[in-house]
């Protein structure tokens, strides 16, 4: 059992990244489908499935790479964690990385990135960073 479905998800993203798989498979949940839907509108994965052939069904999320085989994705970290929740009022959110990188929020509006949630004017826990 996991006790952060979010970070291993994150993690399972990292490892097929850092093998150069063409996809992952990852327990499907519907914070883990919305996270995922962000990333590929963002441009960070170029698709993705809900797998319904067993009894639980099975996030694929296929990986992006550039013309040189390098993952699309830089860097994917956990920021709020079960242990020290993080966060952000509106007037708290900044762009991250002069704007280049994507944070994922948790809103009452549902989960969205930071550039939504400041167009929005509303604030929320900071899921991750993905640049």
């Amino acid at each position: 059992m996991h006790s952060d479905p979010i970070a291993d998800l994150l993690t399972r993203i990292r490892n097929g990244l850092m093998s150069h798989a063409m996809h992952v498979d990852v327990p499907m949940s519907q914070i883990k489908l919305d996270i995922v839907k962000i990333l590929e509108a963002e441009g960070y994965t170029t698709s993705h499935e809900v797998l319904s052939e067993t009894k639980f069904p099975i996030l694929r999320i296929h990986l992006k790479y550039d013309s040189r085989h390098k993952p699309i994705i830089r860097t994917i970290r956990r920021v709020s964690k079960p242990g020290l929740r993080v966060y952000r009022k509106k007037g708290d959110l900044k762009p991250v990385r002069s704007g280049l990188a994507t944070q994922i929020l948790t809103t009452s509006g549902g989960v969205m990135t930071d550039r939504e949630a400041r167009r929005k004017s509303i604030g929320g826990e900071v899921l991750c960073e993905v640049w």
